[in-house]
């Protein structure tokens, strides 16, 4: 079974759920294609690429499933450790959400899947529900690369994205620990993590684009001006180098950043209007060095 993203990520799925149902016998037949099948009966995939779950969203779900019922089976294979139990391929949220429904049961799609093919279905269902947080999706790809001895270009290619939208998101896995637990949690954006990347301190430029509430491109500011503080660069006033980290900086004060700069040696002046704006310069000056 392969999953090529030709034509779109639904594509893999859609081919999928048209194939044979599996020869493993279970206790009641559903729908024409479906089984049902026990809650205590499923397990859930311990290589879902998937690690949150938003409680609002699954009790949303759960009061959606009791109004109208399951309108999507979950798609299951017989799991390969634990004999009679149905490891969850696809629908862990329904299955979660059926849980807080009261349900005792529930419809279930049942294939023999490779570990292989189980990640890729896996991953391309969240991709294609949005499901999937930055850092979340960034680990599912490079378990394709790794576990499955793949390159960028051929996961690209089974799950429908670009090689380019591959390796971007791969880079955030070089972001310290704490800056991919942000991204994860939403506090920042993939934009933000990409721009931050490029700084010589990408964990100071987080902290800072975090508590001042940056945008994207005043993150790719700071990120730039960082880097050519940290390299100590030094130039004509009009230099682009100069000019960048006179944005950067302008960007953390929010006031008017000037650098003058002859040799080895200069100075930078701020500019502010009135008494409170200097005490917000003492402020930030001595909370952030």
């Amino acid at each position: 079974m392969s999953i090529k993203g030709g034509g779109g990520l639904g594509k893999g799925l859609d081919a999928l759920l048209g194939n044979a149902v599996s020869s493993e016998p279970v206790p009641k037949a559903g729908r024409a294609g479906t089984d049902q099948l026990n809650l205590d009966q499923l397990v859930p995939n311990p290589g879902q690429p998937r690690s949150t779950f938003d409680d609002a969203e699954l009790r949303q779900l759960a009061d959606s499933i009791s109004a109208n019922g399951m309108l999507q089976p979950i798609l299951a294979r017989p799991d390969p450790r634990l004999s009679g139990r149905y490891q969850i391929v696809a629908g862990e949220r329904r299955w979660r959400a059926a849980q807080l429904a009261g349900y005792h049961e529930v419809p279930v799609i049942i294939r023999q899947l490779t570990d292989r093919e189980t990640l890729e279905i896996a991953l391309v269902e969240n991709l294609q529900r949005h499901d999937l947080n930055p850092m979340e999706e960034a680990r599912a790809y490079h378990k394709l690369i790794e576990d499955f001895a793949g390159t960028q270009a051929s996961v690209a290619e089974r799950i429908g994205k670009s090689r380019s939208h591959l390796a971007n998101t791969l880079r955030l896995l070089h972001l310290p620990d704490e800056v991919q637990e942000w991204v994860e949690l939403g506090e920042l954006q993939a934009g933000h993590a990409r721009a931050i990347l490029s700084a010589d301190d990408p964990l100071s430029v987080a902290r800072m684009v975090k508590k001042k509430g940056l945008s994207v491109r005043q993150a790719e500011r700071l990120a730039k001006g960082w880097a050519v503080k940290a390299s100590g660069q030094t130039g004509g006033d009009n230099s682009a180098d100069t000019e960048s980290l006179e944005r950067a900086l302008t960007t953390v004060f929010g006031m008017k950043v000037s650098i003058k700069g002859s040799g080895q040696s200069g100075e930078v002046r701020i500019r502010y209007s009135n008494p409170a704006e200097l005490r917000q310069i003492e402020a930030k000056v001595r909370g952030q060095w």
